[in-house]
Formats: structure tokens, C-alpha cells, sequence
């Protein structure tokens, strides 16, 4: 005779507790991905308001100015470069069989 298989019923659901972790997971990137992009947009409004300070003569500290672009622009690129490394992963998933 086969018993009753106790306490299968008390076996925790596996895919509810990593749908949970996988969506927080997901929030917190898209979060910093979110707050990444929100900085250096700040860094150029910045740098651009500089420049208008600048040739408006309200400032005339060049050197502070061509700090904050290169500053700005290497923020840029990497933002760039994180996108592509991004968009890259997300082909090479695509592209996977299953």
C-alpha cells in the first residue's frame, strides 16, 4: 500500500517568492539606471548654464568651466556606454534558442 505524503503541503511555492525577488530586482536597476541618467543630465544643465554665465561675464573662471565639461562629457560617454552594453546583452538574449 502507498501512504499519504505528509507535509507537502507546507512546502514553500518557489515561483511566487522569486517573481517577488525578480520585481524587486528589477525596480532597484531600473532605479539607478534611472537615477544615472537624471545625474548627468543635472552635469550637462550644469556645464551649459556655466557657459552662458561665462560668455554672459558673470563668471570668469575658465578653468572651473573646462573642468565641468570634460567632466560632463566622460559622464556622457559612459552613459553611453553602459546603453550599448545594455542593448547588446539584450540581443544576445534574444537571439538565444530555447
Amino acid at each position: 500500500m502507498i501512504e499519504k505524503i505528509n507535509g507537502i503541503q507546507n512546502i514553500p511555492s518557489t515561483t511566487s517568492t522569486s517573481n517577488v525577488q525578480n520585481t524587486k530586482s528589477e525596480s532597484e536597476f531600473s532605479k539607478i539606471l534611472s537615477d544615472a541618467i537624471k545625474s548627468v543630465n543635472d552635469q550637462q544643465k550644469y556645464v551649459e548654464q556655466l557657459s552662458d554665465d561665462f560668455a554672459q561675464g558673470k563668471i570668469s573662471n575658465i578653468h572651473e568651466l573646462v573642468v565641468e565639461a570634460e567632466k560632463a562629457s566622460i559622464s556622457l560617454r559612459l552613459t553611453v556606454e553602459v546603453r550599448n552594453k545594455i542593448v547588446d546583452a539584450y540581443r544576445e538574449i534574444m537571439r538565444m534558442q530555447f
